[in-house]
């Protein structure tokens, strides 16, 4: 029975934990997946005050600066200086502001952003998000949300008009040339996306990055730097330190998803409170079935004790016996955590799978094992302080 105990703590400790794991890396990929590791943004504008002279007390009442769309200057530079970072996996330069797009009487706020696919596709593979059509800019075709596809009413190959409505030294008139100046244009829908993010398949709009600086009035420039990193938990210090590097502003995944990540660690400090409470119930069981058994085999022990057997071969008889427990019943929890993943997998609502890796079984064997020999300790030694005299006339 308390082999059966036992194994059903290691199940759930190793389901529950692979759940938890899954959950966790399920929410990681789907918020990564649409969004770089860090963003470099040009510092924001500041208002320059004149220092007071000596002595003069200096009242000021200051109106922050609005932040116009600007370019990060000499981005080529930095970009090739970025390229050699060992510590940056992808590196692409974009130039993003808001639009709006219309179709017949339809018109709806936008975001366009201008890049050059094959270095966005490191950071976003738009690729493996594409629901129709085909994975191409320039030439006036742009790449859609499907959200924005519905609420337009389009499909592949349909025609939207892009207007920034930025002023240009074309339209100082309002004639048919000033309509369709540099700020307005008329692109073909070819590729249709989802990043299954409601709110950027109905605002983004991906073009050319040449036709969107021309569209922003921002020839030749770029508005952020896209980043990613090997390793995703160090996407914030290594952001200090290319901010530092560029004297730009370092945004990182983990800042602009603090409550995400909040609701991360709630989930790994309930994954460790059951994993703890679930090997205090296996490491009582175990205590008490061997207490039980050193109570009826008092005068085995002792008979053992007299025939010259000592204290510390009766204690390790014990610890093993304990050790056995948790070997034992981590070896079927094993089995039957594998088949409740499993069935989940298989049979389970099909919004993230779990993973089960190898290192999860061993380190839950490892602890069970431990747990066992632990919890045996004080049975073991109170078997092992057995006075040999008073064991043998114990009935």
């Amino acid at each position: 029975m308390i082999t059966l105990g036992v194994a059903i703590g290691v199940a759930v400790i190793i389901f529950i934990t692979a759940l938890i794991q899954g959950l966790q890396t399920n929410l990681i990929d789907s918020t990564l997946g649409s969004q770089a590791h860090i963003r470099l943004l040009p510092p924001d504008e500041v208002n320059l005050i004149a220092p007071p002279a000596a002595d003069t007390l200096q009242l000021i009442q200051e109106d922050k600066r609005p932040q116009r769309l600007r370019s990060i200057n000499n981005w080529q530079q930095i970009t090739d200086t970025l390229d050699q970072l060992p510590l940056l996996t992808a590196v692409s330069p974009n130039v993003s502001g808001p639009g709006f797009v219309r179709r017949g009487e339809a018109l709806e706020s936008v975001i366009l952003v201008g890049t050059d696919l094959v270095r966005y596709q490191n950071i976003i593979p738009l690729d493996e998000y594409l629901i129709s059509g085909e994975l191409r800019v320039g030439a006036d075709n742009v790449l859609i949300g499907s959200e924005l596809a519905k609420d337009l009413g389009v499909e592949v190959g349909s025609k939207l008009r892009l207007d920034t409505g930025q002023d240009s030294s074309d339209n100082s008139s309002n004639n048919l040339s000033s309509n369709l100046s540099s700020n307005s244009a008329v692109v073909n829908v070819a590729g249709i996306f989802e990043l299954g993010v409601r709110e950027l398949d109905a605002r983004y709009v991906y073009l050319d990055l040449k036709q969107a600086q021309s569209l922003l009035n921002l020839p030749g420039g770029i508005t952020v730097i896209d980043l990613t990193v090997e390793d995703i938990f160090e996407a914030e210090e290594i952001a200090a330190q290319v901010g530092r590097l560029t004297s730009l502003q370092a945004e990182s995944w983990i800042e602009t998803n603090a409550q995400l990540l909040n609701g991360l660690t709630a989930q790994s400090l309930s994954s460790n409170m059951i994993v703890v409470f679930v090997a205090i119930s296996v490491a009582f069981g175990i205590a008490s079935v061997l207490s039980v058994s050193v109570v009826q085999r008092t005068r085995e022990i002792g008979i053992l004790r007299a025939m010259g057997a000592t204290r510390q071969q009766i204690l390790r008889i014990f610890l093993i016996q304990g050790a056995i427990f948790g070997l034992l019943g981590s070896m079927v929890g094993s089995g039957v955590s594998y088949v409740l993943v499993w069935s989940f997998n298989t049979f389970g609502p099909n919004i993230f799978t779990i993973p089960i890796s190898i290192n999860l079984i061993l380190v839950t064997m490892s602890l069970a094992t431990l747990t066992g020999v632990i919890a045996a300790a004080i049975p073991a030694r109170r078997a092992a302080a057995l006075d040999p005299v008073v064991a043998i006339r114990y009935v």
